[in-house]
Formats: structure tokens, C-alpha cells, sequence
């Protein structure tokens, strides 16, 4: 393996690498690239939200962060459509997320909570009808992420003008990676597909309304940050029920987790070093292969924002109660809708062959 294709490896793939290597210098010196990997992802990340921020304003470092996850996913998985098509999809992508979280905040919980069922059923559909590649994780991040992290005004302009960049830069590294792939399916048939009997149509619909559900609870319930519960739900409302399960106990204990460590990194760094966190949090995200670590450092992100507004004990018991709740409630959510959407399936499948018999007595 070349140094080039080990730099490409995820946390799991180059402990596996490492581990690989009966030699203890071997394993040092792969296990110093995959450091050199992690700090080079961090440097990259760190700049690219940097020189976002300078050229759309630093209150749109959150759209920098969508386009820069947009890039990185899309670098290596594709839609499973013509690769002419796959970017025509971003453009729309793109232009959903634009519009999609502005509109949701500007109405009631209950208008807002039908935005985001559309919003978020389309980026199922667009992004993630290859399962296992996970798209739509980024998608639904990135919507969330904007709608938690709203501009108006001049920086709403300047907001558009980076989405627009943005689907540039995404559209054009997918096309140069995807371009050899060969598809019969089309844009088209992301539609067509769409089968209430199709394991993939349910669990997109379970999670549409698994994520727009708990957040209209939050809005409803006034409690601060409600998208931190549509994320926790995203990231556990996953298609198969036993990686659901998983995720349920490991979402848990991870944010608590994380929510100690915070603490710990908090009373214990400078004042000064609280800004950083979110960067310390980055290491130890790329450090972790395991859900639960990766779960308890991506806390750090999101505490080192919450924290100097709401306060570090109550940013991190809103998150802790957050991530337990909604990761409970999706699994409740996915006991009560697998029986109830089979038998609408079921009751539509026999109106349909009632219609149908009796255009054929008629005739």
C-alpha cells in the first residue's frame, strides 16, 4: 500500500492496517501517518471554514462546515445515478438547503414541523438511495446544522453566495470521481423506485419522521438547541434494527461520556482554550473507530458553541437529555411504525385489487 492509498484509509481501516504488521517498528511508523493523517484532516478542515468565514462572513462558519462535509462525502460515494444526473442532484441538493431551513424558521412549530417532513423526505430521496453509503447523514446534518445556525438579512445573501460555491466545488470533485461509473438509473428513477413494500422507501419515511417529530416535540416543549435532538435521532434512526439498537445504547453513553470530558477539559484548560475544544474534539473523533468514543468527541464541537451562551453545566445536561430522550424515542418510533406502515401497504394493496376487479367485471 502506498503512502497516498494509507492517508485514504478511515480510523477503523488503518487500525486494521497497523495492527496488520507483526513488527513493533512497522506499527510505529503506520501509526505516525495515521497521525500525520488526523492532523493533516484537521489542518485542512480548520482552513477551509477559516477562508469561509473570511470571504461569507464568520456567522456563516456553519454553511462552510455543510460544504466542506458535502465535499468529503461526496469525494468518495456516489448517488447511484448517472454521473451527469448525480450532479445535477447536488445543484438541487444545494438549493434545497438554501431555502429549506430559512423557511422552516420563519413559521409556527406546526408549519415548521410539515417544512421539515418535505425538506428532509427529499434529501432521502436525493442523497441516499445507495443505503450503506450514508449520504443522506450529511445532507440532513447540513439542513439541520443551517437551521439551528440561522442568518437574515445581508449575511442570508452572503449564505447563498457560499451554497453556491459550495455546490460548485461539491458538484465538480463528484464529477471528476464519479464520471467512469456506469448507471442505467436516472434522476428520474430516484421516483420511480419510491415503494411502500421497498424496505428502503420505509426507512427513509422512518426517518423523515422520526427527526421531523422529536423537533417539533422540542419546539413545543421550549427547550434550547432543539436540533440537537433531531441529530441524536438522525444518527441513531439507522436502516438496519440491529445497528439501530446499537446506536441507541452507544449514543448514550457516549454523550455522557463526552459530557465528562468537557467538564473535565473545561475547569481544568485555560479560559482561552475553550474556543479550541471543537478542534481537540476534531483529534479525537479522527483518533476513535468505535461509534461510542467518535460519539463522545463529536460533543465537544457542539458543547464549545453552547457553553459560553447557556453555561457548561447546563450546555451539557441539555445534550446529555437531549441524546438519551430522542435516541429512546427513535427506537419507540421504529417499534410503532414498521407494523403500522405494512398494514396501510397491506389495506392499499387490497383496495387496489378491489378497483381492479371491478374495471374488469365492468369490462
Amino acid at each position: 500500500m502506498t503512502f497516498y492509498q494509507e492517508l485514504q484509509l478511515n480510523q477503523a481501516g488503518s487500525k486494521a492496517y497497523i495492527a496488520s504488521f507483526p513488527n513493533p517498528k512497522d506499527r510505529i511508523k503506520h501509526s505516525g501517518i495515521y497521525l500525520f493523517k488526523i492532523l493533516l484532516t484537521v489542518a485542512f478542515c480548520t482552513l477551509f471554514i477559516a477562508l469561509f468565514s473570511v470571504f461569507f462572513g464568520a456567522e456563516n462558519s456553519i454553511a462552510g462546515l455543510a460544504v466542506l462535509l458535502s465535499i468529503m462525502v461526496f469525494r468518495q460515494a456516489d448517488l447511484g445515478i448517472r454521473a451527469t444526473h448525480g450532479v445535477a442532484d447536488i445543484f438541487l441538493v444545494f438549493a434545497l438547503l438554501a431555502v429549506g431551513p430559512r423557511i422552516s424558521n420563519l413559521l409556527p412549530a406546526g408549519g415548521a414541523f410539515c417544512v421539515n417532513v418535505f425538506f428532509i423526505m427529499l434529501f432521502m430521496l436525493f442523497g441516499c438511495h445507495h443505503v450503506i453509503m450514508y449520504n443522506h447523514s450529511t445532507l440532513v446534518l447540513a439542513y439541520l446544522l443551517l437551521q439551528g445556525y440561522d442568518v437574515t438579512g445581508e449575511l442570508y445573501v452572503r449564505r447563498l453566495l457560499g451554497l453556491l460555491v459550495g455546490a460548485v466545488l461539491t458538484a465538480a470533485v463528484y464529477y471528476r470521481n464519479h464520471r467512469a461509473n456506469s448507471y442505467k438509473r436516472t434522476f428520474i428513477s430516484l421516483f420511480q423506485e419510491f415503494n411502500l413494500s421497498s424496505a428502503r422507501t420505509k426507512w427513509q419515511l422512518r426517518h423523515t419522521l422520526t427527526i421531523s417529530s422529536i423537533m417539533l416535540i422540542a419546539t413545543l416543549l421550549h427547550v434550547p438547541k432543539a436540533m440537537w435532538a433531531g441529530i441524536a435521532a438522525m444518527s441513531v434512526c439507522v436502516p438496519f434494527r440491529k445497528d439501530l439498537v446499537f446506536r441507541v445504547k452507544y449514543r448514550i453513553l457516549g454523550n455522557v461520556l463526552g459530557g465528562v470530558l468537557f467538564i473535565a477539559a473545561y475547569m481544568l484548560l485555560p479560559q482561552g482554550a475553550v474556543s479550541y475544544m471543537g478542534i481537540l474534539g476534531g483529534i479525537g473523533t479522527g483518533l476513535s473507530a468505535s461509534y461510542g468514543w467518535q460519539t463522545a468527541f463529536n460533543a465537544f464541537s457542539s458543547l464549545s458553541t453552547a457553553a459560553p451562551t447557556l453555561g457548561m453545566w447546563q450546555a451539557c445536561l441539555i445534550r446529555i437529555a437531549y441524546n438519551t430522550a430522542a435516541s429512546v424515542y427513535t427506537w419507540l418510533f421504529d417499534q410503532i411504525f414498521e407494523p403500522v406502515v405494512s398494514a396501510v401497504y397491506e389495506k392499499l394493496e387490497v383496495i387496489k385489487a378491489k378497483r381492479h376487479n371491478q374495471i374488469k367485471a365492468a369490462d
